[in-house]
């Protein structure tokens, strides 16, 4: 017996969660394999079925040659709504274009607000995908298509159209800007934290003063996206305030301002990161230093960012 088979008889045996080490070979499954998994699958404990695709979801985050891509395939099509929200997650860095009809399936069919809000979110890497010309028009317009329907259908579920217009930002046509500019007028707080979001997603420096305006506001939801904006807009204008908010009484915001800091760059920028690497707070010590290896890897010298990493694998 070898241990992938080893592996499926204690599950149907066992039905408990086995050892981290085993699941290790349920990554890049053979066409049979496939099969035999999917006759295991069904026969396990729904409890027992999330906790194995949270499982492989933290293990392929962790170690990226693994690949579970078939377990999660599998999961889209299991009968609980918190399995196949998870496979959609663990699936977020296939760019498999024949995911998108079973995306856009989930999307517009699904019982669950949670799978079809994961479906509207992960269509969004096949449009950026399509942005980019890295995939063919139509599957672009397809899952274009489709997550501009959710966004616009009032009946949808709000974290739906949220998550929707999210992934739509990376389209630059006037419509995406038309519905930003709508979802941040909207009374709805989280459709404007999405909003501000989706400025930042957009990189279009039209919604700079926006975001530089809810760097003060006094929901911290709104202040960490709008600071996470000014990082992916680059506004060198809004480093003044992002010093500010490392000092910012949730603590959310003050990485999110340091990772900011991080991206727009500069000599005032580096500065401030200088100043926080030595900070009390490991939290904002780590931050600021991942920020400041981030700028020097865009703006600096590659020898002071190499020889910062070596330094830093010493410590």
């Amino acid at each position: 017996m070898t241990p992938f088979e080893r592996l499926l008889n204690d599950l149907l045996s066992k039905k408990t969660m086995p050892p981290q080490a085993d699941l290790y070979h349920l990554s890049n499954l053979e066409n049979t394999e496939v099969l035999d998994v999917q006759r295991t699958w069904v026969e396990l404990p729904t409890d027992l079925r999330y906790q194995l695709a949270v499982r492989l979801v933290e293990m392929a985050e962790a170690d990226f040659e693994l690949d579970f891509g078939e377990v999660f395939r599998i999961c889209l099509e299991d009968e609980d709504a918190s399995v196949r929200a998870v496979a959609i997650e663990g699936l977020w860095e296939d760019e498999d274009v024949l995911l998108v009809p079973r995306l856009v399936q989930l999307l517009q069919q699904d019982d669950s607000a949670i799978v079809r809000a994961a479906a509207a979110e992960s269509l969004g890497r096949y449009i950026l995908l399509g942005e980019l010309n890295k995939m063919r028009s139509d599957h672009h317009l397809v899952a274009y298509d489709a997550v501009l329907a959710a966004h616009q259908d009032r009946d949808e579920d709000p974290t739906v159209q949220r998550r929707a217009l999210e992934s739509l930002a990376y389209v630059e046509n006037e419509t995406v800007i038309r519905l930003i500019q709508a979802a941040y007028n909207a009374a709805d707080e989280k459709m404007r934290v999405s909003a501000v979001f989706a400025m930042g997603r957009s990189a279009d420096s039209r919604w700079a003063s926006l975001v530089q305006q809810e760097l003060f506001s006094g929901n911290p939801e709104l202040r960490f996206e709008a600071a996470r904006a000014c990082g992916e807009l680059q506004l060198r204008e809004s480093v003044p305030e992002l010093a500010g908010l490392v000092e910012d009484v949730d603590a959310e915001v003050q990485e999110a301002a340091l990772w900011a800091l991080g991206q727009i760059g500069g000599d005032q920028a580096r500065q401030i990161l200088q100043r926080y690497i030595h900070h009390d707070n490991e939290a904002i010590q780590a931050a600021a230093e991942a920020a400041l290896n981030e700028l020097e890897f865009m703006y600096g010298d590659l020898d002071d960012f190499f020889i910062r990493l070596a330094e830093s694998a010493d410590d």
